[in-house]
C-alpha cells in the first residue's frame, strides 16, 4: 500500500478527520504569526524607553529572521521523521519564552536573545511553515493545495487580528504586559498540536517493504534540480519585501505624517486580504501553472510598492496599498508549497519547503536590517523601497522556467 493511501486512510477515521486537522492547523498558524506579525509596533516604545536607535530593534528581528530560516529545514526535518506535534511542543514554548522575556529587555543583548533568538527559533518549530508540513501528509491529495492556502490565510487572519489588538492594549495596559499577554495566548499551541500528531506508519524508514528516501539523498535531489533552485531563489524576495513592510512600515507611516492607528489598520488590512488572497493563491494552484502564478505575485508586488512611495502620503492611499499588498502577501505560499510537492512528493515537504522557506528568511533578514541601517544614516526608507521593487522584478523573471513536473525518481515510480 502507498503511503499515500495509508494517509487517507488514516486521517478519515476517529477524531482527526481532515476538517479537524486544517481547523486545528488553521489556529496554530494564527496563534504563531500574529504576535511575530505585530512587533513593528514595539518598535517606537521599546526604543524610546531605551534611548536606542532603530537600527538596535532592527538587528534583533533581523536575527529572528535568520534564525526563522535557519532552523526552519531542520525543524521540518524533524517534523517529517519523528512527528510534527513534538517539533510544534517546543517551538510554541520557546516562542512564550522568547516574548516574555522580550518584555523585560533592558539591553540591546537581552533583546537579541528573546526577539532574535528565541522567538526565531520557535517560529521554525511553530509556524504556519510546519502546519503546512504536516497538511501535506495528514491529508488527501484533493485537499491539499486549498489547505495549504487556509493554513496561509491563517496566519494572516493572525496579523488582522492581532495589529489592532496590539495598538489596543498598548494604549490600556502598556507595551510590556501585551507581550506577556501574547506569550501565555502562544502556549494554546501546545493542546491544538495534537491534531497534527504523525500517525506512526509515516515515521518507519520502510513504506510498502522498500527503503524511503533519506534526508541527505532528498536535499541532493532537491538542490540538483534547477527548477527547485529558481524557486528557492525567487522565495528570497517574498522574505525581504515582508519583513521589511512588517516592521518599518508603521515608523516610516509616522515620519510621513500619519498615526500609528494607521499603521495598525494598514498591518491589518494586508492581513484580511491576504485571506482572500491565500485562499485564492491556493484555488488557483490547482488550475493555472503555478510558476506563471507566482511571478504574476511578484510583479504586482513591485507596481504596488512603486505607486504607494510615488503618491502623497494620505490613509486612503495607505489603505489601498494595504489592501492590493495584502491580496499579494502570503499568496506566494501555497504555489510554492505545491510544487515542493509536486517536484518531490510529500516525504520530506516540510524539510524541502524548509529550505525554501530559508532563502524567504535570508531576504527578511537583509530586508529588516538594511531597512533600520539605511534610516539611521539617509534618514529616509528610499533605498529599501526600491530595492523591493527591483527585487519584485527579478523573482517575476526567475519563476518563468520553473518545469512543474515529478522528478524522475517519482515520475518511473509504479503507482
Amino acid at each position: 500500500m502507498s503511503i499515500q493511501a495509508t494517509t487517507e486512510r488514516s486521517t478519515s477515521v476517529g477524531w482527526r478527520t481532515p476538517a479537524v486537522v486544517v481547523a486545528c492547523g488553521c489556529l496554530i498558524a494564527m496563534i504563531s504569526f500574529g504576535p511575530r506579525s505585530s512587533l513593528g509596533f514595539f518598535l517606537t516604545p521599546l526604543s524610546q524607553t531605551n534611548h536606542w536607535g532603530r537600527d538596535v530593534f532592527a538587528f534583533a528581528v533581523a536575527i529572528q529572521n535568520l534564525l526563522w530560516g535557519i532552523g526552519q529545514p531542520f525543524a521540518g526535518a524533524i517534523a517529517d521523521r519523528f512527528g510534527t506535534n513534538r517539533v510544534l511542543c517546543v517551538g510554541a514554548i520557546f516562542y512564550a519564552l522568547g516574548l516574555v522575556i522580550m518584555a523585560q529587555s533592558t539591553t540591546p543583548e537581552a533583546l537579541d536573545l528573546s526577539a532574535g533568538v528565541l522567538i526565531g527559533l520557535g517560529l521554525s518549530g511553530c509556524s504556519f511553515n510546519i502546519v503546512l508540513g504536516a497538511f501535506g501528509k495528514l491529508l488527501p491529495e484533493k485537499w491539499r493545495s486549498l489547505a495549504f492556502g487556509a493554513g496561509t490565510a491563517a496566519g494572516s487572519f493572525g496579523q488582522f487580528l492581532y495589529s489592532p489588538i496590539a495598538v489596543a492594549l498598548m494604549d490600556k495596559t502598556g507595551w510590556q504586559e501585551t507581550l506577556l499577554i501574547f506569550g501565555g495566548v502562544t502556549l494554546l499551541i501546545l493542546p491544538l498540536s495534537l491534531a497534527l500528531a504523525t500517525p506512526a506508519s509515516l515515521k518507519g524508514p520502510v513504506a510498502g517493504g522498500k527503503p524511503t528516501q533519506s534526508a541527505r539523498q532528498a536535499f541532493a535531489e532537491a538542490f540538483g534540480h534547477r527548477s527547485y533552485v529558481l524557486l528557492v531563489l525567487g522565495f528570497f524576495t517574498c522574505g525581504f519585501q515582508l519583513a521589511f513592510i512588517t516592521v518599518h512600515l508603521p515608523s516610516y507611516l509616522i515620519d510621513r505624517g500619519l498615526s500609528a492607528e494607521i499603521g495598525g489598520w494598514t498591518l491589518a488590512v494586508i492581513g484580511i486580504f491576504n485571506i482572500v488572497g491565500s485562499l485564492g493563491s491556493g484555488w488557483l494552484s490547482n488550475r493555472m501553472p503555478k510558476r506563471y502564478l507566482l511571478s504574476i505575485i511578484y510583479f504586482i508586488r513591485a507596481a504596488a510598492i512603486v505607486a504607494f512611495i510615488t503618491l502623497p502620503a494620505s490613509p486612503v492611499a495607505t489603505l489601498v496599498f494595504g489592501a492590493i499588498t495584502g491580496l499579494m502577501w502570503l499568496s506566494t505560499v501555497p504555489p510554492t508549497s505545491a510544487l515542493v510537492a509536486v517536484m518531490f512528493g510529500t516525504r520530506w515537504l516540510a524539510m524541502l519547503f524548509g529550505f525554501a522557506f530559508f532563502s524567504h528568511q535570508v531576504g527578511g533578514f537583509l530586508g529588516v536590517l538594511i531597512g533600520g541601517l539605511a534610516f539611521e544614516r539617509t534618514g529616509s526608507y528610499d533605498v529599501v523601497w526600491w530595492l523591493s521593487v527591483l527585487f519584485g522584478v527579478l523573482s517575476a523573471v526567475i519563476n518563468l522556467p520553473i518545469v512543474e513536473k515529478p522528478v524522475a525518481r517519482l515520475a518511473m515510480a509504479p503507482a
